[in-house]
């Protein structure tokens, strides 16, 4: 690799071009070697091998930290340590959802679903080992077959359903994002996401949902017991903060169509009757129009012009505006959920665009100066860096584009540069804008046509175990520096990754090999690369590919490097067919799971 501006090292500047020559081949007989390996689904998934190989026989061309910034001593200070070691978690802990367990759950009271909501246990009780994989996982179909098949091992529920109104809303270019508690029995939302469909764990109780105001086009609702009418409509009135202006509110289930189905819901014709009542009555009262009703469904509509018409008033109890200046709107975790109306938007803000044009299209929040700092201008250089540096993971990892990763995770999205730089059809992004963020830009991500969350990376994130297929984290652990472990971290990324799920770190040279000598002991392989513009910035980029283990596997740990190499390097047409052999094997074995 060529060192910009002259003063390379003494090594680079002796290097002979025979050398430079030797680098490019390899790179090349790396990159062919990866294309004809498997697709990427199954038992001892190869391509994650092949990715490790390839960034370091093309990434690590040229890398040396020695004469830049330092690095010589930082290497030296943070590798003088010893390298933790970290044990597998017992077998029964390979559904561990740490904020989520079921144990420490039953002791919240039960009163608005509190019992079901997040509560993290503290830094003295928090495992610090990594949770399995269960015996026989293997890695999930690829989109779109995932949606309609699930390997039975990963998921061993046989009749389960769950999302499915956002698995074929996907076909439509539509993003849907469902939630639900944890269940003691089924894992729904673990299910939804092994189909490669965006879910995480949550509960409509008494907790303000992890999203800013106006994120949603449309909020469903099947099925879900929740007591709409209960509580003066704070539900009700949650849904409408999340819901834009024209957005859409959709309801099956209890109480639509009582009249047919009061005798199978055990419930008196006079108490669903009035349970319906009250919920068109909150729904006139947050100027929702009702469009229809058919069958077991009714859709009602958020006036696009609340701001500036009257809406019905006469509710139970009278409703109160929300005291905007008592927090920023976006202040939402942990908060608890009011019965109260959230201001609706101004008169006249402009109207997001058709997706994908709102993809790149400038947001209204940017455009309206509620951002502070960020302009048109700065906004569009912010995309443009993004897809400066999603061309040189690319180059390293050319599965980005292959359909190989479906769940993704952006872990400090920002913007959401990274997620429209690798959009695709074939996977999907949760951007991650954490509580501890400068700025509260995840209501510009929606805007976008893109889904997020907030989140604090001190705390387990709210999904099971093995639900992304690739975690990116742009300066996280820098973001984190005295907030907490940067091990507890890495754990918990390591519990939300799947086996043989690949690892993007963007960071300072000297945060990423503290972070590498942590995840040197989490069986994770892992190459350092430069700065895509210069070797220079004190900016790198480590990239980990979590090995393949399971909680029965006695032999985890795979065969040393160089035999790996040779056989790879050798291979016939023959052992190509035995591969084939494999994969068809394991996909006539492994397809039993759920089929819609």
């Amino acid at each position: 690799m060529a060192i910009k501006g002259g003063g390379g090292s003494a090594e680079n500047r002796g290097r002979s071009p025979l050398a430079m020559v030797v680098a490019v081949g390899l790179c090349c007989f790396f990159y062919l070697l990866g294309a004809w390996q498997r697709s990427g689904y199954g038992k001892g998934d190869s391509i994650a091998m092949a990715v490790n190989r390839q960034t370091a026989a093309c990434g690590g061309v040229g890398l040396s930290f020695e004469t830049h910034h330092g690095g010589a001593g930082v290497e030296n200070e943070t590798m003088a340590a010893p390298a933790p070691e970290f044990a597998a978690c017992a077998a029964a802990m390979a559904d561990h959802t740490p904020c989520h367990d079921q144990e420490r759950a039953m002791r919240f009271p039960r009163e608005n679903m509190v019992y079901r909501e997040r509560h993290c246990p503290g830094d003295g009780e928090r495992l610090r080992c990594l949770v399995p994989a269960p015996p026989g996982y293997v890695t999930p179909f690829p989109w779109p077959r995932s949606r309609d098949y699930v390997p039975f091992a990963n998921a061993p529920y046989k009749s389960l359903t769950v999302a499915s109104l956002g698995a074929y809303l996907d076909a439509r270019g539509v993003i849907a994002m469902s939630f639900a508690p944890r269940d003691s029995h089924e894992a729904q939302v673990q299910f939804a996401l092994e189909r490669g469909v965006p879910a995480f764990i949550g509960v409509l109780g008494s907790i303000k949902l992890p999203f800013p105001p106006r994120s949603f086009d449309m909020v469903h609702c099947s099925r879900c017991l929740i007591p709409w009418s209960a509580n003066g409509g704070m539900y009700m009135m949650e849904i409408d903060r999340v819901l834009r202006a024209g957005g859409y509110w959709v309801l099956s289930g209890p109480p639509i169509n009582w009249r047919t189905n009061h005798k199978a819901w055990e419930r008196t014709e006079a108490d669903l009757a009035a349970e319906q009542q009250l919920i068109e009555e909150y729904a006139a009262m947050l100027c929702w129009e009702k469009l229809a009703e058919m069958g077991e469904a009714a859709v009602w509509r958020k006036r696009p012009d609340a701001a500036v018409v009257s809406c019905p008033t006469a509710t139970p109890a009278p409703p109160r505006t929300c005291d905007a200046a008592a927090a920023s709107p976006d202040d939402v975790w942990y908060k608890k959920m009011e019965p109260c109306i959230t201001p609706p938007q101004a008169a006249g803000e402009v109207m997001l665009r058709p997706f994908p044009e709102r993809l790149t299209a400038v947001p209204p929040r940017v455009a309206a100066g509620e951002v502070p700092g960020l302009t048109g201008e700065s906004y569009a250089e912010e995309n443009a860096r993004w897809e400066r540096h999603v061309a040189a993971y690319r180059k390293v990892n050319y599965r980005l584009d292959a359909g190989r990763y479906r769940n993704i995770m952006d872990m400090n999205a920002g913007v959401g540069g990274f997620a429209a730089a690798v959009f695709s059809p074939k996977s999907w992004v949760m951007n991650v804008v954490p509580t501890a963020a400068e700025l509260s830009t995840l209501g510009v991500v929606y805007e976008r046509g893109l889904i997020g969350i907030f989140h604090d990376w001190c705390e387990a994130f709210s999904t099971y175990p093995r639900t992304y297929d690739l975690i990116h984290g742009n300066g996280v652990f820098t973001l984190y520096k005295d907030k907490c472990k940067m091990e507890d971290i890495l754990l918990e990324m390591d519990r939300i990754l799947r086996p043989e799920g690949t690892v993007i770190l963007r960071d300072d040279i000297e945060v990423l090999l503290k972070v590498q000598r942590i995840a040197s002991g989490m069986r994770w392989k892992m190459i350092m690369a430069n700065h895509e513009d210069s070797p220079h910035i004190p900016e790198k980029v480590l990239y980990a590919v979590k090995r393949y283990w399971t909680a029965d596997d006695k032999s985890s740990e795979p065969e040393p490097e160089p035999e790996k190499m040779k056989k790879k390097a050798g291979s016939s047409s023959q052992e190509r067919s035995s591969e084939e052999e494999e994969e068809s094997t394991a996909s006539s074995s492994e397809e039993k799971g759920s089929e819609e």
